[in-house]
């Protein structure tokens, strides 16, 4: 939501969201310093709630130094060092999204590394996985970290997944969430499809935005999709709030909406 206009709140208010929570991600360019990200740290704990409250929104957020930022391993561990200042923010659900870009032996060791910060503190992770035909082998070697390292599967979502990956990702025990996009990724209908032929459960889908073309409607649209294609109100639902409820709640600051 850091690229997102008011507009953007009041329109997904409008269409009933009752919650968000915002993975850090990359800026469109590298940022040059550990700094630079200490203050995108502010934005996401400060700042960006304040933002969400005046729509009557809570927002969460996962921290972390996106993938794509990864490649300098040096540089990605001063980021990390300052993760933990900012862990027991209100708004901080866990690490993510972490994941790989380009499947290189330093985004692995990186991912790794976030892997045990997540470990250390009991944390939920969301991770991303890479673009088009880097994808299937990067879930794999994602599946794989996660395995040797003995994290628990149903403390992760392993995001972006398409058809070629969502079954590889819900075999394993994993959450997997589809990324909506008007145009890339997954499209509303092309996620009702997946929901469709991989099940409903430990599945979710959300909304991405961000500085490309992009809809923050496009979970309430998928919704839509499902409506049409005449799933139940109960079905519905269980994809577009109680699922995510139910992942979301084994983080500690995670408030269930709705609830006294």
């Amino acid at each position: 939501m850091v690229s997102r206009t008011t507009a953007d709140y009041e329109a997904i208010a409008l269409a009933g969201c009752e919650a968000l929570c915002e993975p850090a991600f990359w800026a469109g360019y590298d940022r040059a310093s550990a700094q630079g990200f200490y203050d995108y740290y502010r934005q996401l704990t400060e700042y960006e709630p304040r933002r969400a409250a005046k729509f009557g929104i809570p927002h969460y957020c996962w921290l972390c130094i996106n993938p794509k930022e990864a490649e300098d391993a040096v540089f990605a561990r001063e980021v990390m060092a300052i993760i933990p200042d900012f862990l027991d923010k209100p708004n901080v659900l866990g690490i993510g999204e972490i994941g790989l870009n380009k499947n290189t032996r330093s985004e692995l060791a990186i991912f790794e590394e976030h892997v045990e910060i997540a470990k250390k503190f009991n944390l939920p992770i969301l991770i991303h996985t890479p673009h088009l035909e880097d994808k299937l082998k990067g879930t794999r070697l994602i599946i794989d970290a996660l395995k040797n390292a003995n994290v628990d599967p149903n403390k992760v979502i392993i995001d972006h997944v398409e058809e070629h990956t969502a079954g590889l990702v819900l075999d394993a025990g994993f959450w997997a969430g589809m990324t909506l996009y008007p145009e890339s990724k997954c499209t509303p209908a092309r996620a009702v499809d997946m929901l469709e032929t991989f099940g409903m459960e430990r599945i979710w889908m959300n909304s991405a935005c961000d500085w490309g073309v992009s809809d923050p409607l496009a979970v309430a649209k998928c919704m839509q999709e499902m409506k049409k294609r005449r799933h139940s109100r109960e079905i519905i639902e269980k994809v577009s709030f109680h699922n995510p409820v139910a992942f979301l709640s084994q983080s500690p600051n995670f408030k269930v909406p709705g609830a006294t």
